[in-house]
């Protein structure tokens, strides 16, 4: 098992370094696989195409991150799950900042490996989408909300991470993350949980208008009782 993990990295290095220096159309997967040492069988026993030699764990990240939210603990809040599991993805990249930078800038330069790249980030935006959507157990109008939730992670999640990269991989994004994502709680919890924010023209507690309509000459006792009635801030006792 450990030696057919060092042939795909060997694989993946080989891919991603001849993609740079030749440039992605020129390089040809039997290029590869003899950079690597290998047969070109060997290369297609790992990988269907030149890109995906370039993402070689996007498939293992999913699994490992859907793993994750399987075996959440469901008493926690559902969108602090979803910000471990972003936080999970991260560490995929900063475990080898060398390779995640060589990665970023290739992906720059190659739009085929810039597609592969933003279905990838789909897959996860779909993974924690679904996610939320079983924890909240809503109709339209909850998928919605899981929808922007989850949207609104991964966007922070990404632009932490190209920062990050193209400040050639230095220093931890984690806490920046972190900061993000408080953000982004703060501002979508409450309409994650349900419940709507206010307009600016609706009233909020306390700042009510109450309007009684009571016959000219009542006296004041009267009218205050009336008021605090209507408010409930009537004395029980």
């Amino acid at each position: 098992m450990a030696g057919q993990r060092r042939i795909r990295d060997d694989l993946s290095v080989a891919a991603i370094e001849l993609f740079a220096a030749r440039g992605y159309d020129a390089t040809t997967v039997d290029e590869i696989a003899a950079r690597a040492g290998v047969a070109r069988r060997t290369f297609f026993r790992h990988f269907r195409t030149k890109e995906d030699a370039v993402f070689p764990d996007h498939d293992a990240y999913l699994k490992r991150i859907q793993e994750f939210l399987d075996a959440a603990d469901s008493t926690q809040p559902p969108l602090d799950v979803i910000r471990e599991a972003a936080h999970l993805v991260l560490a995929m990249f900063t475990d080898d900042p060398a390779t995640a930078v060589r990665r970023y800038r290739l992906t720059r330069q190659v739009e085929p490996l810039r597609e592969r790249e933003i279905t990838a980030s789909s897959r996860y935006l779909r993974v924690f989408c679904e996610y939320l959507h079983r924890r909240t157990g809503g109709g339209d109008e909850a998928r919605l909300r899981d929808e922007v939730a989850a949207a609104a992670v991964v966007t922070a999640h990404n632009q932490v991470l190209r920062q990050w990269l193209r400040a050639g991989g230095t220093g931890d994004p984690h806490p920046r993350l972190d900061e993000a994502l408080r953000s982004v709680a703060a501002a979508l919890g409450p309409w994650l949980a349900g419940s709507r924010a206010a307009d600016p023209g609706t009233p909020t507690p306390g700042d009510e208008v109450v309007v009684v309509v009571m016959p000219r000459g009542t006296p004041m006792w009267r009218v205050v009782q009336q008021v605090e009635a209507a408010t409930g801030t009537a004395d029980d006792g």
